[in-house]
């Protein structure tokens, strides 16, 4: 069949070439359509219960992380020239398009009763252009700071610090127009900056998701530049060629077209992961013409014939290099089996856009050097690199005479390795990506020291009856356990309907600070009286309860303190004290928000990561199983691939580098990409037992020979390929560069060493011709040289057009330039 592909490759490659042309332009306009993602990555699925606890949550009150916060700790902000032009940077914010709400100290409304309608007024403490003197604006703030409704929510009383939040519409929230709305704010902040010297902080989730779309954007073009400048330098030192730069790097322009084409086809969008598979692409496409090329090129070196080094290139590696894309694909196509979007679409991508790689490949390669002229001796020279060649020369050694050093060390590496992923924690962030000492994390730092944090956290309390939430003994045990909630560290101060009730009492009694509670029996009368008045959808009450008042919200913030922290912040001290605290008082206590889902869904992600892992690792082997049709062999096979990843699981542990999402992703990807190498080794090593009468120390010498050259290649590519992502400004990229590009480092040893030795420990060489398995279905032992009709030599006749006379077939031996170089 690969006889006929090879024939149909040479023969039609014009046509083809059309075809992949028009393809390419057909991507290439739809990849224009492709948008960026500014949605936070949703790893829960939609169905689970406390998504759908999440969905009712945000239906009666809202987004709980649609808000920007800024903040500052500068005593200078209480001078009135300063203050003055604060109160115009947050009018200025509250008025953007876009921001439905802002609350800070020179905006800030307190309550008043108005005694002749009955009812609680919402005053502005500060008049706009605050008039006056120091002393003017020295008794506002006083004012000011005795509202205890506000205290520890945008007033730190302790240091002075203030904070200030812009709540941004649910339209804007979700789509690019959000990143022009907060460099708006930021700019305005600017602003503020360079008039009073004073510093701004800003965070909160939408702050934190646009410089991640941000840097996602420009991250992705820079290393599609950077993997293509690697690569590309790469393949020129390699073949010393221009020709076999430039075409491989055609292929990978197509193939990244394509990507982006297939997001808008499926109506994707560009996240933190699909961001990846451009480079991705790029690194892990260029091995397929490093395959090629170098066999094209043994090929030649072979016969001297071009048009029949193409032909064997496609039957001989052609099946096997489809084999190594697919295990490739596997690696990425498993994610599908996740129940978390942004995996799937990676996965889905990545597996459909690697094997139109090798597509690509096996059209263009083909197609393009049958037009061109043959490789010249220069070009042939990598064959037989004196120091590859030398580090080939002592691996074959060592694997003949040295077995028993080989076992030894991978098993002392592997038990040491063991012994380090038992150390391996679970753990992630919600700005995990984000570095260090990036303005942001640092502003996230502010927060959290002065605010006890940021992040969303909220309690959702139903009664189960209307107008419970204003019962006196619901109202009782919630301040219980508020105050609960008010003494755990990392946590900031609650505000709900509680909250809102004794902010009411203090408004009825002048705003005495003093007065800051619940309200007694005597009180409640004449209090509640005035709340009754209240319409149920005033802007009062309706961010704290729903329009019934059967339920209600305690809203809190969180500093951002991992995962591990944070589940047990809320598994085992908050939900214990809402069990044992309302055990038989009839209120159902839900714990949700951002936070918590973040929690859960890192979790969801590391299972589903390691399910998919599991699932590539049968796969492969099922596809191994076909090849070889020989338990033995699949052990064989799938050792060296595993060694990489215990190894790699060790070294993450010892090194104190958590298990999480993008560092679970690594191993399905990386053992996918390392399984090609030993594809590639038996395949060559099957070719070499029938053609050496089943001598299995022979084989495996001839096998490393030839293949151990091209394994080189395509590993130094993949690790240099893979490390450029450390230059990246997200944690989980860097993780997946460098620890992708360790473990692959790693599979090319063993499967240059290990795999050999084990071949020449446990394969007898035994096998009947009669009996061949399917991988040997497509090697040259079973091909007759007649197949090939239109390059067969013997129906060549080259003619010198000067004299008529016949002419020897010019090949690399009759050329003087490779006859008179030091590698002949």
């Amino acid at each position: 069949m690969w006889t006929k592909i090879a024939h149909n490759i040479i023969k039609y490659r014009l046509s083809l070439l059309i075809i992949l042309v028009i393809v390419t332009v057909f991507m290439g306009y739809h990849a224009s359509k492709v948008e960026m993602s500014y949605d936070f990555a949703n790893t829960v699925p939609d169905d689970d219960p406390d998504m759908i606890e999440l969905k009712e949550f945000r239906a009666l009150f809202g987004d709980d992380g649609n808000f920007v916060a800024i903040g500052l700790r500068d005593s200078a902000i209480f001078e009135i020239e300063n203050f003055r032009k604060f109160q115009a940077l947050a009018l200025s914010i509250f008025q953007m398009d876009g921001i439905t709400d802002a609350i800070g100290l020179p905006i800030l409304k307190r309550l008043e009763k108005d005694t002749a309608e009955t009812r609680f007024v919402l005053r502005d403490i500060f008049p706009k252009n605050i008039p006056g003197t120091q002393e003017d604006l020295d008794s506002m703030l006083r004012v000011a700071f005795d509202q205890k409704f506000y205290a520890g929510q945008i007033i730190n009383e302790d240091n002075g610090a203030l904070l200030m939040l812009a709540t941004i519409s649910k339209d804007i929230l979700n789509t690019k127009n959000r990143i022009g709305l907060t460099d708006a704010i930021i700019e305005e902040g600017k602003q503020f900056t360079k008039e009073t010297g004073i510093d701004l902080h800003y965070s909160g989730l939408p702050i934190i998701r646009s410089v991640i779309a941000g840097q996602v954007a420009n991250e992705m073009k820079l290393f599609l530049f950077l993997s293509v400048l690697v690569t590309g330098l790469i393949l020129l030192l390699l073949f010393r060629s221009w020709t076999a730069v430039v075409f491989p790097m055609i292929i990978i322009a197509v193939v990244v077209l394509w990507v982006l084409g297939t997001l808008a086809l499926l109506d994707y969008k560009i996240t933190i992961l699909t961001g990846l598979i451009p480079p991705v692409i790029v690194v892990i496409g260029i091995p397929n013409s490093v395959y090629l090329l170098n066999k094209y090129h043994q090929e030649y070196l072979h016969h001297g014939n071009k048009m029949m080094a193409i032909s064997r290139v496609v039957r001989k590696i052609g099946i096997v290099t489809l084999i190594t894309n697919f295990t490739t694909a596997i690696g990425f196509l498993v994610l599908i089996t996740t129940d978390i979007v942004i995996l799937q679409e990676f996965g889905v991508v990545a597996g459909i856009n690697i094997m139109a790689t090798f597509l690509v490949s096996m059209i263009l390669i083909p197609g393009v050097f049958s037009w061109m002229p043959p490789p010249s001796g220069k070009q042939l020279r990598h064959l037989k690199l004196r120091p590859f060649d030398k580090v080939l020369t002592l691996l074959d050694l060592l694997v003949h005479r040295h077995r028993i050093y080989i076992y030894v060390v991978t098993a002392i590496v592997v038990v040491i390795s063991l012994f380090g992923m038992n150390k391996l924690q679970s753990i992630s962030y919600i700005v995990d990506d984000i570095p260090e000492k990036s303005r942001i994390k640092q502003d996230l730092d502010f927060f959290e020291a002065n605010f006890s944090g940021i992040m969303p956290l909220e309690v959702i309390v139903n009664t189960g009856v209307k107008r419970g939430v204003l019962q006196a003994r619901t109202l009782e045990q919630i301040d219980e356990f508020e105050q609960f909630l008010d003494s755990l560290e990392h946590i900031s101060k609650p505000v709900s309907i509680v909250s809102l009730i004794k902010a009411s009492k203090q408004a009825f009694y002048n705003n005495n600070p003093e007065r800051y509670s619940l309200p007694n029996n005597r009180e409640r009368g004449y209090i509640l009286r005035y709340m009754r008045s209240q319409s149920d959808s005033s802007e009062i009450l309706n961010s704290f309860v729903d329009s019934t008042s059967q339920t209600m919200r305690i809203s809190l913030h969180v500093a951002d303190i991992g995962s591990i922290k944070m589940e047990a912040l809320i598994n085992d001290v908050i939900q214990p004290e809402i069990d044992s605290h309302f055990e038989d008082s009839g209120l159902d206590l839900v714990v949700t928000g951002t936070s918590p889902l973040f929690v859960k869904g890192n979790k969801f992600l590391v299972q589903n990561l390691r399910f998919s892992l599991l699932l590539a690792f049968l796969i492969i082997s099922v596809i191994m199983g076909l090849l070889f049709s020989n338990f033995r062999m699949i052990l064989i096979s799938m050792i060296p691939n595993f060694v990489p990843l215990i190894i790699t699981a060790g070294f993450m542990g010892y090194m104190g580098i958590p298990l999480k999402p993008s560092t679970a992703l690594i191993f399905s990807i990386a053992f996918g990409i390392s399984v090609d190498d030993s594809i590639h080794f038996l395949s060559k090593y099957r070719q070499e037992l029938f053609a050496n009468r089943f001598f299995v120390p022979v084989a495996v010498s001839k096998s490393l020979r030839e293949t151990g050259m091209s394994m080189i290649y395509t590993s130094v590519i993949l690790f240099a390929g893979f490390v450029i992502f450390a230059w990246s400004d997200f944690g989980g990229t860097v993780a997946l560069g460098i620890l992708t590009s360790i473990t692959l480092l790693i599979a090319m040893f063993t499967n240059l060493i290990v795999l050999p030795a084990l071949l020449l420990t446990f394969d007898s060489g035994k096998y009947s011709l009669a009996k061949k398995k399917l991988i040997d279905q497509f090697e040259d032992r079973f091909y007759r040289e007649d197949e090939d009709e239109e390059i067969n030599l013997n129906r060549i006749k080259l003619v010198d057009p000067e004299n008529g006379q016949p002419q020897e077939p010019k090949g690399p031996y009759n050329n003087p330039d490779f006859r008179n170089s030091e590698n002949t």
